[in-house]
């Protein structure tokens, strides 16, 4: 009888990484993790240690959408820079052996926080968790693409104007009522792109809290997680992104800091967190950052919509993932909002 875990076939894939991976060894048993909504990834325990699997969802996915291929690339590329990752052991194309494109990574032991303002640490270590996720930022911006093989990693031209482009046309892939709010924000963004002033640099594409995992004791980075929508783009999206969790609610499992006092809990202001990552990058400040944050806003939006228009088609990772799509009308009046603040 063939075993199998949340659609895996263990022994075909028993067999396959035994072939592929030197020195692994079965037999093997699969733990989903819990939360994400992107692409499902499982603890993999085999007689020769602990490992991680990252595979795309099964079904009907969006055009690019889920490019766990891309993650795989991107992880290996950053191995031995200033930014922190994940080994990568081995990427498989063939989608017989489990149902879909997956990889195989090395398990990390250490901490994901989903709450912004980190009750579970005291107010010095809360401080430093934020100021080294700016620094890993500014890393991740100062990498060398040349030098790591990513000059082909993105799309020359103007990055704003092709990520609302395609949030724009998953967005519209995905609809399942139209929204006032979000039908505003993408009419002012349409007219409102910036020129392209030239600036480029690898880029996360959702880099927050949730996926940077923290040494076990110590407030700094063991590993940056989730590289499914990193490119080659301009790097201050992911820096207003960051940001963006100042200005946000609770949404699902992500608890942002909107009605916080941040100043009490030792987090920086979003003026001082934008200034401390100026200085790591040596340029002397960042104009129109209202529109960085209200196309934060746009872009995530598209993304919870997609997750809810995969859940109401069985493919989701996250069972509960539709109850997101009642997040998507708020956050474009949050764009909104900062573009009034702006």
């Amino acid at each position: 009888m063939t075993r199998a875990v949340n659609s895996l076939d263990l022994d075909s894939l028993q067999l396959y990484l035994e072939a592929k991976i030197e020195g692994f060894k079965g037999p093997i048993s699969v733990e989903k993790f819990s939360g994400g909504q992107s692409n499902p990834t499982f603890k993999l325990t085999a007689e020769t240690g602990v490992y991680v699997l990252r595979r795309q969802p099964p079904g009907k996915l969006l055009k690019s959408a889920h490019a766990v291929d891309r993650e795989y690339r991107v992880l290996k590329a950053l191995a031995g820079t200033e930014v922190p990752v994940a080994k990568v052991h081995h990427l498989c194309e063939d989608t017989s052996i489990i149902g879909s494109m997956f990889y195989i990574m090395e398990y990390l032991e250490g901490r994901i926080y989903w709450d912004a303002s980190l009750p579970e640490v005291n107010k010095a270590d809360r401080a430093a968790i934020y100021d080294d996720m700016n620094r890993v930022l500014a890393a991740l911006h100062s990498v060398d693409i040349d030098a790591a093989g990513l000059k082909d990693y993105g799309k020359p031209g103007n990055y704003f104007q092709r990520q609302f482009d395609r949030w724009n046309s998953q967005y519209r892939a995905s609809e399942i009522e139209q929204i006032e709010a979000m039908e505003q924000l993408i009419r002012w963004l349409s007219t409102n792109l910036p020129d392209d002033d030239g600036r480029i640099a690898l880029v996360h594409g959702d880099y927050r809290l949730d996926n940077f995992m923290l040494h076990p004791t110590e407030p700094k980075a063991i590993a940056v997680l989730d590289w499914e929508l990193s490119t080659l783009g301009h790097p201050f999206a992911d820096l207003a992104y960051l940001c963006m969790q100042r200005r946000m609610p609770s949404i699902g499992a992500v608890k942002g800091l909107r009605g916080k006092d941040i100043q009490a809990l030792g987090i920086p202001s979003e003026q001082e967190y934008i200034e401390t990552y100026c200085q790591r990058m040596g340029i002397d400040k960042i104009e129109n950052f209202s529109f960085y944050i209200a196309f934060s806003f746009f872009r995530l939006a598209a993304i919870i919509q997609g997750v809810a228009k995969r859940s109401l088609e069985g493919n989701a990772s996250n069972a509960n993932a539709t109850e997101l799509a009642g997040h998507v009308g708020p956050l474009a009046e949050l764009a909104l909002e900062a573009i009034e603040e702006g």
